[in-house]
């Protein structure tokens, strides 16, 4: 078995397992937080699906950028959040609950969303955009439905099992994604150099930096989840971007490399945003306590 044909075994199965360890210490209360909470849930849509994708409209009309650029933008900004960002967004201060109802709001909402998308983007930018709804839904189901829901039925059935189980599938499904990660920017690395110009760099830390403006600012009162919507604004499912830009530019081969510069500078541009909410978030806490 080739190098080419493992990585995508290896990063679906780590991917399938991150989201089952989730799911092993979530509840369904959990996974239907934010559909209890109408006022979280509409702030959490307006910044995702509505102004993101606005955003990366107005990139690409007024900026000449590689077209594999402008694909990967457009793809990014109208795809969910990717299933392993619960992890980030907890150790970034979020609660579970809000980061899992990120989760499970988003991928079912990209169900409808996306397809209607297409056909926007379609009458605004009079091409033959496709994606499906039934295609959009198997990729939700088979990475954040179908393990999501595995876990949390066996915390629930067995909650003793699911606890010994969180540790070592957890470290397993990091270590099968680092190397993944590491094997995809090393075999893509000349495909990621030749988009590097043109504003390309500037052009997607603005697209990540913009969505964590937008995501902290609509998060509403509480600090930590400002942190969670600005993360969850700003990073999205590179599975379902790199679909969509297959499905509608096959012959545009540098898409996929440059939804994988996208995951590196959103890595990047994050950072300082991380470090200072974390020096911000104590001082709100003291004055809510006071």
């Amino acid at each position: 078995m080739s190098l080419q044909t493992l990585i995508p075994i290896v990063l679906k199965a780590s991917i399938l397992l991150t989201v089952f360890a989730i799911g092993l210490r979530a509840s369904a209360q959990d996974a239907s937080y934010l559909f209890r909470r109408p006022a979280k849930f509409v702030r959490a849509f307006v910044a995702m699906a509505v102004l993101m994708p606005l955003f990366a409209v107005a990139l690409v009309l007024l900026f000449d950028l590689n077209r594999a650029v402008e694909i990967a933008l457009i793809a990014l900004a109208i795809s969910p959040i990717p299933p392993i960002l619960p992890n980030k967004l907890t150790k970034a201060g979020a609660t579970e609950s809000y980061a899992i109802g990120l989760l499970v709001a988003a991928g079912l909402l990209a169900i409808i969303f996306v397809p209607a998308a297409i056909v926007i983007l379609d009458k605004v930018f009079r091409a033959p955009l496709q994606m499906t709804l039934w295609s959009v839904a198997s990729l939700v189901f088979m990475t954040i439905v179908l393990p999501l829901g595995l876990g949390i039925s066996v915390n629930r059935l067995a909650p003793a099992v699911a606890e010994r189980l969180v540790s070592p599938i957890s470290k397993i499904a990091t270590v099968g994604l680092l190397l993944c990660a590491a094997a995809m920017l090393f075999s893509t690395a000349p495909a990621i150099w030749a988009l590097v110009g043109n504003g390309t760099l500037v052009a997607i830390a603005a697209f990540v930096f913009v969505g964590l403006v937008i995501g902290h600012f609509l998060g509403g009162p509480e600090p930590e989840n400002r942190v969670a919507l600005a993360m969850a604004t700003a990073s999205r499912h590179p599975g379902i971007a790199i679909a969509l830009s297959v499905a509608n530019f096959p012959e545009e081969k540098l898409a996929m490399a440059a939804v994988l510069l996208y995951l590196l500078v959103n890595f990047l541009v994050s950072i300082p945003y991380l470090i200072w909410t974390r020096s911000q978030i104590p001082d709100v806490e003291k004055q809510v306590r006071t």
